[in-house]
């Protein structure tokens, strides 16, 4: 697949062959959806808790005489059915994590870079390097390189070039920076465009095999 290489102002400067193993490869939904969902529940944090009736205060001493009174047995005022009692089937401390293969996380990005680039969203720039780090000049430069849309910035190594991106678009809330061994599924889905210096290709063909 061939796509144009762009200089900072949007012009376009030559074309470059996209890799067909990265940019190519087969689309599989479910795999995509999978990585997704992972991604997702290793975000939280699993620290919620409620206490159970052992957890609570008082409650040590019988409330009345098992039988005789007219009313239900009851062998502590901090049960579940107590105003002030512990609870049960409720939150406690856990991990999320879910486990999934290198090999099906690689190639779900693929599937995901492989969707970007069917819809024309891969945009390809001969190299990203401002002068100093401002806000205004990383808006002109991704307004003309994507318009309005939003952006997934992809770079290739963390480098000074790097830091002085990342401090540009980080008052861009349509924008995100990223380092190309740190590319995720949702980053690529949330995002209108993916933004490629051409280093970050082959950063990306090494990082995704």
């Amino acid at each position: 697949m061939k796509v144009d290489v762009l200089d900072l102002k949007g012009k376009k400067l030559r074309e470059v062959e996209l890799p067909a193993n990265v940019f190519e490869a087969p689309v599989n939904v479910d795999l995509m959806h999978q990585a997704y969902v992972r991604q997702m529940a290793n975000a939280r944090l699993g620290t919620h808790e409620t206490k159970v009736r052992s957890e609570v205060s008082g409650g040590g001493r019988k409330p009345w005489k098992q039988k005789g009174t007219g009313r239900a047995r009851q062998g502590s005022t901090r049960a579940a059915q107590w105003v002030g009692g512990g609870r049960i089937h409720t939150p406690h401390p856990r991990s999320y994590e879910q486990r999934m293969p290198k090999k099906m996380r690689q190639a779900a990005l693929r599937s995901a870079l492989s969707v970007k680039a069917a819809e024309a969203s891969i945009v390809v720039v001969e190299g990203l390097d401002l002068a100093e780090a401002k806000t205004r000049m990383m808006v002109e430069m991704l307004s003309n390189l994507v318009g309005t849309s939003t952006a997934l910035v992809l770079m290739p190594v963390k480098d000074q070039t790097y830091d002085t991106i990342m401090r540009s678009a980080n008052n861009i809330e349509s924008t995100k920076v990223l380092l190309a061994s740190y590319l995720n599924v949702r980053d690529i889905l949330n995002f209108d465009k993916v933004v490629l210096p051409l280093k970050t290709i082959d950063a990306l063909v090494a990082h995704l095999g």
